[in-house]
């Protein structure tokens, strides 16, 4: 008897690996934990369909009361194989597999052999709200001077199915790569020297001065590092090359540190 496992549904790419910043916060903490998995590859015009169908709750709402399927989405069969979980939005998936895999001492371990399951925590106690208040701010405030630059490269990676789903005879404004390329990174720049200028006060006594809660990776780390996989996926050369160097090195360091975390499965 094969192993239940949890499935993650992520979009398909014309490079080898994906990139989707918000699912990549997920892929993180399911590597982090070392949960089962496997991902199921789902291209743009398909998403709404294959979500409704398989019972994952809408995301959001639009003002005509139709409902919004995005993903990422997983189905978790490990406690109940007949009566699977089904859950969207990074953020409450993240607190699910906190709360229902949060260490060694849960039903994953009793049918799972210690060197197969071994959960980490990604919300230390006494911390979930002030990480809640962290990634609003990388993904409202941080990531906006990014967008210009990410969303048309990001297009530019999907199959041509899935570009085509974004176009309607003219190609959209957003879908544009801004000409004033330069000007745009310094605008990318300021962010992360801001958020840098913060991350230090855990350097010295505080912490390593890399991780976000002091020395040890949670999910306001994914957060981070999630958009810098996005950077180096999308934009290689003209991206990650230059924010590798930015703040001395620390987005590296960060990136090194979680590299254990981003296989796909």
């Amino acid at each position: 008897m094969s192993q239940p496992m949890i499935i993650l549904y992520d979009v398909p790419s014309n490079i080898p690996q994906p990139w989707a910043p918000n699912i990549w916060r997920v892929r993180l903490i399911l590597n982090f934990k070392r949960l089962p998995y496997r991902t199921t590859w789902v291209e743009f015009p398909d998403v709404e369909e294959t979500l409704h169908g398989i019972g994952a709750p809408p995301t959001s709402v639009r003002n005509d009361g139709r409902p919004v399927f995005s993903l990422p989405v997983i189905v978790d069969p490990i406690r109940s194989p007949q009566a699977p979980i089904v859950l969207s939005n990074a953020n409450h998936i993240a607190e699910y597999l906190e709360v229902t895999y949060p260490g060694q001492h849960t039903f994953l371990s009793a049918i799972l052999t210690s060197e197969q399951f071994a959960a980490r925590q990604v919300f230390p106690e006494g911390s979930r709200a002030l990480q809640a208040l962290f990634v609003h701010y990388i993904q409202e405030i941080f990531v906006k001077p990014l967008l210009p630059i990410m969303i048309p490269l990001s297009h530019q990676r999907l199959p041509e199915r899935s570009q085509s789903h974004f176009l309607s005879g003219t190609t959209p404004s957003y879908l544009s790569v801004p000409p004033e390329r330069e000007q745009a990174w310094k605008a990318v720049q300021e962010q992360f020297d801001f958020l840098a200028n913060i991350l230090d006060k855990n350097s010295g006594t505080d912490g390593d001065g890399v991780v976000a809660m002091g020395h040890e990776l949670t999910y306001a780390d994914f957060a981070i590092v999630s958009v810098l996989i996005w950077i180096e996926k999308v934009a290689p050369h003209d991206g990650w090359v230059r924010i590798r160097q930015w703040n001395g090195g620390r987005w590296g360091k960060l990136w090194e540190r979680c590299k254990d975390c981003m296989d796909v499965f």
